[in-house]
């Protein structure tokens, strides 16, 4: 049962945008595995398209939150408006791990991150499902008139080019991960930083105990480490060669990479790229 009104809480609403789950094969164990994926795009950048950070806040642990994952999913395949793309990024808190269910994929730095939004935007309260688009909206995802708009005005603003390039993992040294990231920052008036989130592209768990005892879960884009690589100034460029760590037992084919740029609090978003896996 979901709990409403404090750090620890769902969010009490249903989701209902149409919400289709991803079909896959039950794990044994009640560990997440990484799943194969169908095959990849190109690199998406803010030059071909204006991009929409979504950036949800979930746990394993929360029984509103499976259909929050799905919603995420539907919009990682079928982007809700036209003309733009959708960077997904699936951000599992650690606050529920101690109430019957330890997400395998939670972090105490994606609680920070969500708390720094709260602070940020103003928030009553972090939640789970919590959704942030672009760095400066919380979106009601049980609002689709809401969300339409929130969508619209996230496509309507400028974003600087972004680019991922050089993508490949040491021969000798599977665990190291090196690509090439560059955005032109020549419009920009404001210093940002620039992030890399290297994120899982499909995983499914078959939760054992707690709000989602009994069920099979799925996710895509679930991040897995989230790294300042650099400053943007203003009015100037960025681009250099970066060479990440992936944590031990990651499939590198399983890998999907977003480069972003964003305004220090964290806030706005002004650019984005996503590299899906290769296949």
């Amino acid at each position: 049962m979901s709990r409403c009104g404090s750090v620890r809480t769902s969010a009490c609403a249903v989701l209902f945008f149409g919400l289709s789950f991803l079909q896959t094969a039950p794990t044994a164990d009640g560990r997440a595995r990484q799943v194969e994926n169908k095959p990849s795009t190109p690199e998406i950048s803010s030059a071909d398209a204006p991009p929409i950070l979504v950036e949800l806040f979930t746990s394993e642990g929360c029984s509103s939150c499976p259909p929050a994952d799905a919603l995420l999913q539907r919009m990682d395949t079928f982007p809700p408006i036209a003309g733009a793309q959708f960077i997904v990024l699936s951000e599992h808190v650690d606050y529920w791990d101690h109430d019957g269910w330890k997400d395998p994929n939670s972090s105490a730095a994606l609680t920070e991150r969500q708390a720094a939004y709260v602070r940020a935007l103003g928030l009553k309260t972090p939640y789970t499902p919590q959704i942030i688009v672009d760095g400066t909206s919380e979106m009601r995802a049980n609002d689709s008139l809401q969300a339409d708009k929130v969508f619209h005005k996230a496509a309507a603003v400028p974003k600087v080019p972004v680019h991922i390039s050089e993508v490949n993992v040491d021969a000798g040294n599977p665990a190291v991960i090196r690509m090439r990231i560059e955005a032109d920052g020549k419009s920009q008036k404001q210093n940002a930083d620039v992030l890399v989130a290297v994120a899982l592209d499909r995983v499914e768990s078959q939760v054992l105990r707690g709000e989602n005892g009994g069920q099979h879960l799925t996710h895509v884009a679930v991040v897995l480490q989230l790294t300042k690589i650099g400053k943007l100034p203003r009015g100037k460029t960025f681009d250099e060669s970066v060479q990440l760590k992936l944590k031990p037992g990651t499939d590198p084919r399983n890998v999907r990479i977003v480069a972003f740029v964003q305004e220090p609090g964290p806030g706005r978003l002004l650019g984005a790229a996503l590299r899906k896996p290769a296949r």
